[in-house]
């Protein structure tokens, strides 16, 4: 019986590791969070930037890895507008703070047709990437996981 009985408590034990889950620090959870600002309103450019702190900060205090994408869109690419964003230094100062976690994406689509209307070419600020469309980008991310925030 002893001979029968070390093979199967082998058997279980190997099995019990199988199943446990990993740990935090092996395997941490990622994070990915998008939200879009399409509001020429310093208001919500400020709030998305609050929630996009809070939400980096939360996760980096638990250990966890967390990226979030503002993406720009309609008059809300004003944000990320070299001319006319109210928060360039603030978004600048996030960058520095958070440089692999945040990320801005400002929409292609609407910066042609400002620089069409305006009768210029439209200057976004470093800290963005230019995506040929705020709103795909938005579909492309959530139907990557992402999870998705109004501010």
């Amino acid at each position: 019986m002893r001979d029968i009985m070390h093979p199967l408590s082998v058997a279980l034990v190997l099995a019990l590791f199988v199943t446990l889950p990993v740990s935090a620090a092996e395997n941490p959870k990622q994070h990915r969070v998008t939200m879009h600002v399409d509001q020429n309103d310093p208001d919500v450019m400020k709030l998305a930037l609050n929630n996009a702190k809070n939400v980096i900060e939360h996760y980096r205090n638990r250990g966890e890895a967390v990226v979030v994408e503002i993406v720009t869109y309609s008059s809300g690419l004003h944000m990320l507008r070299s001319d006319t964003s109210p928060v360039k230094g603030r978004i600048k100062e996030m960058v520095g703070q958070f440089s692999t976690m945040i990320k801005f994406a400002a929409c292609n689509n609407t910066m042609q047709g400002m620089e069409k209307r305006e009768g210029h070419a439209i200057s976004i600020i470093p800290e963005a990437t230019i995506v040929s469309s705020g709103v795909v980008e938005l579909v492309d991310l959530q139907e990557q996981g992402w999870s998705y925030i109004r501010p």
